[in-house]
């Protein structure tokens, strides 16, 4: 029974509508402009040291720890909100045009970030403010970069694209590890400036290339599904942000009423914006989407990996830069650069498998991918926890690539698997859906694997740092002092690459019987930590197995279990009239599509999309 009519516009004849090559177009612009924003994103983690240094702020002083998490995390706050929003506003009025001013936006959020003049409290403010509204064109660009490749591919090569831009996505933010390590000494702003001419080519290369050929439905904006989503989203990731903060004499901030009333409120909130969801005729978040058990499955198997994956970037550059490199005689100063350099082997596996397992799911189907990636990448982590805090770099080395190779696998058939189960219609509400998980996750890693990690040094470390700092000459009391600083202060400086001790000790340094030079040296730390945060990382690591074991079941639950993969789905009428009718000289321009309530329309045999 026909439940409702929707109108579809495809572009007349000689309308200037895209023809045949109009794909490779869409992907390679998608591409630029994925990559720049991941490259921005973690060219800051690897820049933190020289952005601090050089707007003269202390970043291991309690007081600036906010500074601290918020350059971090603000981007990813920010994004994660609104990614939904701009999504459902590029089905409303144009993916491309929505992506369009999220390249503009970003490109000038880049300008304004490199002309900081400020120092102190005031320049981390407008570092921090401007990342926010450098978010804004991260969304943007996010929630409908994935929108305009499912448009612009047909079903048998969205699993190539989709993988192809997945590489830009995790390269992107390994380049930026890279990058950051080599620009950030030279001057800290070139991190910024360097995304600039990027920028300004992209956006005036969608401005003049990029055209929608995807299904566009008016509605009206949700503006209480808006309002109640961002305020409760806001709250969850704002409390888990200071939830790893101390509080009083405890380790971490989870007891804070403050930290309390954001997480318990967020999701009081977050359960009336379902409810506002199910009521309105034209939600943000089309729950319904739910029902199709591919959306479902793979949006739950995506979160979890993408779970694992940030915790284990954390993780890493906290090993490499804490603890590994300065035993193998880096100085603190040059350690962001070399752990950027020698995580390569991650993205080398990532790049060889993720379009390997794209062009390979759209000939035999995403579920032998996604399930043995996730298992793939979940053994990485198990062999991870077996090596020595003082490891081989060769085997290190191996250990990476696999788990690249497990990543690569499952990311590029799972984004395609979800979103060829979406309905045209709906493909910027379904993207945007996709990405508000992955970028929730990104700081739910942060939150989840620092709680995990302190939670692990915060049994052992005081007495480790006490018996150590006695065993130098250090005073008795002023030991048991610095022994208490929070572990959180403590996975900072591995973080950041710093030896925390020359600013703890000061002036006491000078008193000790070899005036310090041990204690501040490159291994007094190092070897100090190296037993505790071990331990802490076994934890995370365990939890990252279970995300990526969780997600491996969620990924069988895709499909019926011992169906053959069925040939797939030719693409709804209405796309397929907008994506071919300059090719073909249709001249059909208001199509009347009827449509079965909940589900796609209906296909037409013999179009290729």
């Amino acid at each position: 029974m026909v439940g409702m009519t929707r109108r579809t516009t495809a572009e007349p004849p000689g309308s200037g509508a895209p023809g045949e090559h109009y794909k490779w177009i869409a992907l390679s612009n998608t591409t630029l402009g994925v990559l720049m924003v991941m490259i921005n994103q973690s060219i800051v983690l690897i820049a933190l040291p020289d952005i601090f240094r050089g707007i003269h702020l202390d970043p291991l002083d309690p007081s600036n720890t906010s500074y601290l998490l918020w350059m971090l995390m603000g981007f990813m706050v920010v994004t994660a909100v609104l990614v939904v929003t701009f999504g459902r506003l590029g089905d409303m009025f144009g993916r491309v045009r929505m992506y369009n001013m999220g390249f503009a936006a970003f490109t000038f959020c880049s300008v304004m970030l490199a002309v900081t003049w400020l120092d102190g409290s005031a320049g981390a403010l407008w570092l921090i403010s401007w990342r926010i509204a450098q978010g804004i064109g991260g969304a943007l660009l996010f929630a409908n970069s994935t929108a305009i490749l499912t448009d612009a591919f047909p079903t048998s090569q969205r699993g190539t694209a989709l993988g192809i831009n997945s590489i830009a996505a995790i390269a992107g933010s390994f380049i930026g590890l890279i990058l950051g390590g080599v620009l950030a000494p030279v001057s800290w702003k070139l991190i910024f400036l360097v995304s600039v001419p990027f920028g300004i080519f992209g956006t005036v290369w969608a401005y003049v290339k990029l055209h929608d050929t995807g299904v566009r439905a008016r509605a009206k904006m949700d503006w209480w599904g808006n309002i109640t989503f961002a305020v409760g989203l806001i709250a969850v990731l704002v409390g888990i942000t200071y939830g790893i903060q101390p509080y009083g004499s405890s380790t971490m901030g989870w007891l804070n009423p403050w930290v309390l009333t954001a997480l318990i409120g967020g999701l009081v909130v977050l359960g009336l914006f379902v409810l506002i969801e199910l009521k309105v005729a034209e939600p943000l978040f089309r729950l319904s989407l739910f029902r199709l058990r591919a959306f479902t499955a793979g949006n739950i198997a995506s979160l979890l990996m993408a779970l694992g994956r940030g915790g284990l970037q954390f993780m890493l550059i906290m090993w490499l830069q804490g603890i590994w490199l300065p035993l193998h005689g880096y100085s603190f100063e040059k350690t962001p650069l070399w752990a950027g350099i020698y995580m390569i082997p991650l993205t080398v596996g990532f790049l060889l498998s993720a379009p390997l397992s794209g062009y390979l799911s759209d000939r035999f189907g995403a579920r032998a991918f996604t399930v043995g990636g996730s298992l793939l990448t979940g053994a990485g982590f198990v062999a991870l926890m077996e090596l020595p805090t003082d490891f081989n770099y060769w085997l290190f080395a191996v250990l990476l690539f696999v788990n690249g190779l497990g990543s690569g696998l499952f990311s590029s058939p799972n984004r395609a698997e979800i979103m060829n189960a979406v309905p045209a219609e709906s493909r910027g509400a379904g993207a945007g859906m996709t990405a508000t998980f992955q970028n929730s996750a990104s700081v739910l890693s942060i939150g989840i694997f620092f709680s995990l990690m302190i939670a692990g040094l915060s049994t052992s470390l005081p007495s480790v740092m006490h018996e150590g700092l006695v065993h130098q000459g250090v005073p008795d009391q002023m030991a048991q002092g610095v022994s208490q600083l929070p572990p959180i202060a403590v996975l900072f400086a591995a973080f950041l690459g710093y030896n925390p001790f020359q600013q703890l000790l000061g002036d006491q340094l000078s008193g000790l019987p070899d005036g310090g030079k041990n204690i501040t040296g490159k291994e007094f730390f190092p070897h100090l930590i190296s037993g505790p945060f071990h331990q802490g990382l076994v934890i995370a690591f365990w939890f990252a197995v279970a995300a990526c074991v969780i997600a491996a079941a969620s990924s069988l639950l895709t499909g019926r279990l011992g169906r053959a993969h069925p040939v797939p789905a030719p693409e709804p009428l209405g796309s397929e009239l907008a994506a071919v009718s300059g090719a073909s000289g249709l001249a059909l321009t208001e199509l009347v599509v009827p449509v079965e309530d909940g589900e796609a329309p209906p296909a037409k045999q013999g179009l290729d999309g």
